[in-house]
């Protein structure tokens, strides 16, 4: 795929970055749930590159926040690290990882960027407020180990299990109409021998 058409994807799963969460975040703490803005940017890795995903989510957050006042100021700039962790390695990994099985292959860079961008969310949390996070977060008990895997996986498994779900059946749509060019080419099938009498 051609940087130019990378360009236009990846603007495009910008804009979704957007507008996706609009339709969550009337519902109260979907954003959280749900985690409709990490599709996107993660969509950006495996399909555009590590760079375009990288840049994907880079953007997603601020504009996001500019446009729609969501995520809140305060988590612009943790989402923003989070998300371009996901963009990143998702890239990375999928330019890295050949088992010779596309649906492996996705879900391995899948499963590894999405472990890898909640865990530098945790540290990022842990380092911006010194172990103390705002009481709306953590009822005022300090930022810990059970709160990190309680915020960013027991609340989170709704949005992960769809992330799972959804974003490979998608890589793999778009490679089956030609969208984007498919992993590993189907070869030509080398035809059967004549038989004799």
């Amino acid at each position: 795929m051609s940087n130019v058409k990378k360009m236009v994807v990846s603007a495009m799963l910008i804009a979704v970055s957007v507008l996706l969460p609009m339709a969550f975040h009337s519902i109260e703490g979907a954003g959280g749930i749900l985690l409709p803005m990490h599709i996107p940017v993660l969509l950006a890795g495996l399909v555009c590159g590590w760079k375009f995903g990288l840049i994907t989510g880079l953007i997603a957050p601020i504009l996001s926040h500019m446009l729609t006042g969501m995520p809140p100021q305060f988590m612009v700039g943790i989402m923003t690290i989070e998300l371009s962790v996901y963009g990143l390695v998702a890239g990375i990994m999928s330019e890295f990882v050949r088992t010779k099985r596309a649906s492996v292959d996705l879900y391995i860079s899948l499963v590894v960027s999405m472990l890898a961008g909640r865990v530098v969310a945790g540290l990022v949390l842990t380092q911006f407020f010194f172990g103390s996070m705002p009481p709306f977060i953590t009822g005022g008990n300090p930022f810990s180990f059970g709160i990190w895997i309680s915020m960013f996986f027991v609340t989170a498994l709704p949005g992960l299990a769809i992330q799972l779900c959804f974003i490979p059946s998608v890589v793999m749509a778009l490679e089956r109409e030609r969208v984007i060019p498919m992993r590993y080419p189907i070869s030509s099938i080398t035809p059967a021998p004549a038989i004799t009498q």
